[in-house]
């Protein structure tokens, strides 16, 4: 585990699980309080509300499920590719996240779930855009298996073995991104109401038209 991670790396982990970490407190704290980072404990829901066949909540989770999925679908189509690589189409990823959070405040403020299927969608989107770096796996929007990796060095630790150093610390840092997140959400939705999500939106789409800027600059001279 010798290969250095680049910079970009390393800043981007730490500000994306950020974003997720307050769109994802706005969700809890909006009016259905819902997760939308993460789709685990929506399927658990949806399992419950099967059961008890709660119908109209079962529209709501599937949807929520559904529209993580079109996020994820839609960054495969547009970056084509799961490994980080500086001149993929990050850019058009991040600005769409950042509409998508745009338009979930006017709908979460008037208490439709259109409003969490976008954040979800938003999600999806930003979780997709970039997975794996030199073997390292970035997840963004959930922190299971962040905790895994952490927990597994922790194991290889008492056992003596070799600690994958660069995976323990983008785990680390993402965990810190994301819980910073949560608190910053949850401090802004207090103040701010869903108007909080203008920080992740702003913070996206400010990162994704700079990202297309600096691409064209790139590409303008390699000619």
């Amino acid at each position: 585990m010798s290969i250095r991670l680049p910079t970009w790396v390393w800043i981007g982990a730490i500000a994306l699980s950020c974003v997720a970490g307050m769109v994802n407190v706005v969700g809890f704290l909006g009016f259905e309080h819902q997760a939308v980072s993460h789709m685990t404990g929506t399927t658990s829901q949806l399992g419950m509300a099967l059961a008890q066949r709660d119908w109209r909540v079962v529209g709501h989770l599937w949807g929520l499920l559904i529209a993580f999925c079109l996020g994820a679908m839609l960054s495969g189509m547009i970056v084509q590719d799961s490994t980080l690589q500086l001149g993929r189409r990050y850019g058009v990823v991040l600005t769409l996240e950042s509409l998508l959070l745009l338009a979930a405040i006017p709908l979460f403020k008037q208490h439709q779930i259109w409003g969490a299927l976008a954040a979800a969608m938003a999600c999806g989107l930003q979780n997709a855009m970039a997975t794996t770096f030199s073997g390292a796996v970035v997840r963004t929007t959930h922190l299971s298996g962040m905790f895994t990796d952490l927990g597994i060095g922790l194991g290889h630790l008492l056992r003596g073995l070799p600690l994958p150093i660069r995976r323990l610390t983008l785990s680390g840092l993402i965990v810190s991104g994301f819980l910073a997140g949560g608190v910053i959400g949850a401090g802004l939705f207090l103040r701010f109401g869903y108007d909080a999500l203008l920080a992740p939106a702003l913070l996206t789409g400010g990162t994704g038209l700079g990202y297309v800027l600096y691409r064209q600059w790139a590409l303008l001279r390699a000619r």
